[in-house]
């Protein structure tokens, strides 16, 4: 029996387990909080994130609601980008020189989900064969050529033939396989919220508005009336600031996210009077670099795989790092279906990197170029960024390489 230990219970560790156990593989799955949960807010799912999870077998059915159209404006209300009629992000298209050039027949489109609903269609994912454990916390990894890999905690050894890090941006694993790769600021950071649709009666559809080194979005998750007096549907909103996290309050940070989006555009002051504390999520706008030279190493008598952001940390400016996740899952799973700890695991691990590392180093690389553009501050960068946006200028030949992936095939 092929043994592998995910290490990270979050949506790449929960797609990577359910795709190795159907694969035939007998998976242990490790997760240093008390019990498994949803990461908070909502996802955004591009094409290539839902061809992910197609290719594992995951479907997020009703739970998972397409992206309304919207455009860019200043926080004056002075429209940058127009709607569109397709629901598409209207700065991936700058980035993507002014459209996305996929054939009609290969069309996906992009969704949101709410992060509980995308946690409960991954959960449902793993099925009743992979042994869960929570509330541990991985201190030790054993690398040595003579023995199988190892994770560890104080009073537990985990070996198996494959261990597959997907323990977040701060991977304790990577951290012994590639120390050189360090996680470096952006500069800015991500606030996110869902506001459940009866505290937000007048807002709807989507919008997206820019000003200096800011940026607010907001789309509707799912149809007014739908969901009731549920959480799960609502206003989704991103607020982006520079600077670090804040290490206040909840409750404090609200007040001063209120504070910075004054005076802009409707519906932002509605959406940010009617957040309550416990709804926000803050993220840092992060990046790895460099990457790991390898994203699987062999090992002894098997090997480590790398996923999610324990490979690769994107700024979020692209919101690709689940679809990102749900690739390495979905290539991870294609690959290791036919691969053996005494035979082809070498070659299976080889094709991982060469599979992912260019991939994910690109959508770096992209992130990187339109972050530059949308956070641009001080009046010169924001008066050159709107023309640039207005214009339709070619950018970055970003989203349509992005968004076009497709799943491996053996």
């Amino acid at each position: 029996m092929r043994t592998a230990v995910v290490v990270g219970a979050g949506v790449g560790g929960l797609a990577a387990a359910g795709g190795l156990a159907r694969g035939g593989w007998h998976v242990t799955l490790l997760e240093r909080a008390d019990r498994l949960r949803g990461g908070g807010a909502a996802q955004l799912i591009w094409p290539n994130g839902v061809r992910a999870l197609d290719a594992l077998g995951l479907s997020l059915g009703d739970v998972a609601f397409p992206l309304p159209a919207g455009g860019v404006r200043r926080p004056d209300g002075r429209w940058l980008v127009e709607p569109g009629p397709a629901p598409v992000d209207a700065l991936a298209v700058v980035a993507a020189g002014g459209a996305l050039p996929m054939p009609s027949a290969a069309r996906v489109a992009p969704v949101l989900v709410h992060a509980d609903d995308l946690h409960d269609t991954l959960m449902a994912g793993l099925g009743d064969k992979i042994e869960i454990r929570t509330a541990t916390t991985i201190t030790t990894v054993r690398t040595g050529e003579a023995e199988r890999p190892a994770v560890g905690t104080a009073k537990h050894t985990f070996e198996a033939d494959l261990i597959v890090a997907a323990d977040g941006a701060r991977s304790a694993i990577r951290r012994r396989l590639a120390p050189q790769s360090q996680v470096m600021s952006a500069g800015y950071t991500a606030w996110r919220a869902v506001v459940p649709w009866y505290r937000a009666p007048s807002v709807s559809a989507a919008g997206d508005q820019l000003g200096s080194g800011q940026r607010f979005t907001h789309a509707a998750l799912g149809e007014r009336g739908t969901s009731g007096g549920s959480t799960r549907g609502g206003i989704y909103w991103v607020a982006i600031v520079p600077g670090a996290q804040r290490p206040e309050s909840p409750a404090a940070q609200l007040a001063l996210l209120r504070r910075w989006f004054s005076g802009w555009q409707d519906p932002v002051a509605e959406l940010l009077e009617a957040t309550e504390p416990e709804d926000l999520v803050q993220q840092p706008g992060e990046e790895l670099v460099p990457l790991p030279p390898s994203f699987g190493v062999r090992m002894g008598g098997g090997g480590f795989v790398l996923l999610g952001d324990a490979a690769h940390v994107a700024t979020p400016t692209l919101t690709q790092g689940a679809c990102l996740a749900f690739e390495d899952a979905a290539t991870l799973a294609v690959l290791m279906r036919s691969a053996t700890p005494d035979g082809n695991l070498d070659l299976r691990l080889a094709e991982y990197t060469a599979a992912r590392r260019d991939r994910a180093a690109h959508v770096a690389r992209l992130s990187r170029r339109l972050g530059k553009l949308v956070h641009a501050r001080g009046w010169f960068g924001v008066r050159a960024r709107d023309l640039a946006l207005a214009r339709f200028s070619p950018l970055d030949r970003a989203a349509a390489a992005v968004h076009a992936w497709t799943p491996p095939a053996l």
